[in-house]
């Protein structure tokens, strides 16, 4: 009995091996390229937005307090995947220790979840302020602005803490191959030495079923808008449609990551990589683009805050 569990104690996996995107050591180093400015663009992107609404007055407004949670959200979630992968451009074995592996879905999936909830907020931002927009500083005034990016942060937090103790309680004892760049919990509990179909069913009903209602909930929220939109003016319309167009594709990038990923059983595809390269690395890079070419008063924020900077290196 003794020998028995020493053996299965033995053959615990304590590190897992990312398959990365390629095993070809001049595609890596293109990848290695490409995403390295793809991230520093992120960074840069994001955090210019941010800083953009924190020194612009006429920005201090609950649309753009959400955007500057949205940025940061975007350079934490970049921030989880998109370092270890460069790092493993330049390594052949792309080992990631259990507990790393572990720390990295539960703040990719809390970064993940937080930000579908936040843009649903987002919806029922705009909502409010393009059909009620008599009452729009009064429904969402601070307090309620406060209230909602707790909750937001709170729910992601709950979701991730459940997906990772789902996963972290299987026993894996080899093999520890995992086919993508980064740990996800899809991925990882197929290497699991137990039946894990209830686990796939808990994971489909939290992530898939999160996914889809949120994304029922956002064009349910856009098609009211639309038909509220058709009784406005034209300036007042094109402004809301640019603002509408831009969470729109938002929406649609990150949430149908989502579901083609997390609503369906932990079956590998040939485009999971794709999917996830997109998810991880692109998307957050196109948010700052996307709200910035769309929003005139963010360009506007965006002129006069770098015609300051340069005044003040005049002088």
């Amino acid at each position: 009995m003794e020998e028995a569990v020493l053996l299965n104690q033995t053959s615990l996996v304590t590190h897992f091996r990312l398959s990365g995107l390629s095993v070809n050591q001049n595609v890596q180093m293109s990848v290695f390229a490409v995403f390295l400015v793809f991230y520093v663009l992120t960074l840069f992107g994001n955090i210019l937005i941010v800083i953009t609404i924190i020194y612009e007055c006429r920005l201090h407004t609950p649309m753009y307090f959400f955007l500057s949670n949205l940025s940061f959200i975007d350079v934490c979630h970049s921030t989880v995947t998109v370092p270890k992968m460069l790092t493993d451009t330049w390594s052949e074995e792309k080992l990631i220790p259990f507990d790393a592996c572990v720390t990295q879905m539960f703040f990719l999936h809390l970064f993940a979840c937080t930000e579908i909830f936040l843009l649903t907020v987002m919806a029922y931002d705009r909502y409010v302020a393009i059909c009620k927009p008599l009452q729009y500083m009064t429904v969402m005034n601070w307090k309620v602005c406060v209230l909602l990016a707790v909750a937001l942060w709170i729910g992601g937090t709950i979701h991730s803490i459940a997906l990772t103790s789902l996963t972290i309680k299987l026993p894996y004892c080899g093999p520890n191959e995992i086919d993508n760049f980064f740990c996800d919990v899809p991925q990882v509990i197929k290497l699991a030495c137990t039946d894990t179909h209830i686990i796939e069913i808990l994971i489909v009903s939290n992530s898939g079923l999160i996914s889809v209602v949120c994304f029922v909930v956002l064009v349910v929220s856009y098609a009211v808008i639309l038909v509220n939109l058709r009784q406005q003016i034209s300036g007042g319309r094109r402004k809301a449609l640019s603002t509408c167009a831009a969470h729109l594709t938002v929406v649609t990038l990150f949430l149908g990551h989502c579901i083609f990923i997390y609503s369906r059983p932990s079956t590998s595809l040939p485009e999971d990589k794709v999917v996830s390269v997109f998810f991880t690395a692109v998307t957050p890079l196109l948010n700052p683009i996307i709200y910035t070419l769309r929003n005139e008063d963010m360009k506007n924020a965006l002129n006069k805050l770098i015609g300051r900077k340069e005044g003040k290196e005049e002088k």
